[in-house]
């Protein structure tokens, strides 16, 4: 059964939330503050993380930003914050989505069905590894290492990263990476959130002698490696 930790103040909407999700099958750990979900998170291993970004004890993006050091697990930021700056800032942590209250609970789920399948497990992943002695992608391990370091990356990223390395040389139209990724015709994530995660992919493995990702201009990208 997979597991979700639920990260909210507001303890009508937390349990509105556990209800909806123990309806759905899902095992659900419930908190009201960063330092209950540090303990949960370390003790239980959830698979998905729902969580606000104004906590009682600290900002939901430092929570993300600790969760992420630990183990990459998906997070999705439910909150009131709705600012250009905060989703941006979201994505940027690594955030598989950015829900802005108030939402739909079906529409909620859905997302929260979607990244659960999408979510890479070592099991359901195929055999398109890639080395060229300076980047080395273990598809089936889930490990990413550049000059013989590990490289963390997120879920989606390594998704990404999927789609490139098994369709090499091919021209990827943004709107065939967002059915491929997200499973929905581009409906819950958009264009941009799309370049944000491209862009910090290819910060995390290109320098000025590595380039892979090539960005046709208005069409798509390329993995050129």
């Amino acid at each position: 059964m997979q597991k979700i930790l639920i990260v909210e103040d507001d303890r009508d909407l937390n349990a509105s939330l556990s209800y909806a999700l123990e309806k759905q099958k899902y095992s659900v750990a419930s908190v009201f503050s960063i330092s209950q979900a540090k303990k949960i998170y370390v003790k239980e291993a959830p698979h998905l993380v729902l969580m606000d970004i104004n906590l009682p004890d600290g900002e939901g993006f430092e929570l993300c930003r600790w969760m992420k050091s630990q183990k990459d697990v998906p997070v999705l930021f439910l909150t009131a914050r709705d600012m250009e700056e905060d989703v941006l800032s979201g994505y940027d942590l690594g955030a598989e989505d950015y829900v802005t209250k108030p939402f739909s609970m079906k529409i909620l789920l859905r997302k929260i069905e979607v990244i659960l399948k999408r979510t890479p497990k070592a099991d359901s992943i195929g055999h398109a590894d890639f080395d060229d002695g300076y980047l080395k992608i273990d598809l089936n391990n889930a490990k990413v290492s550049i000059n013989g370091k590990k490289c963390s990356v997120t879920p989606t990223e390594l998704r990404l990263l999927r789609e490139f390395i098994r369709n090499q040389g091919q021209l990827l139209t943004y709107n065939i990476l967002l059915e491929r990724l997200w499973d929905t015709g581009g409906q819950f994530v958009d264009k941009h959130a799309l370049a944000v995660n491209v862009n910090r992919l290819r910060g995390k493995l290109e320098d000025e002698q590595h380039k892979y990702i090539s960005n046709v201009y208005g069409m798509g990208y390329q993995w050129i490696g």
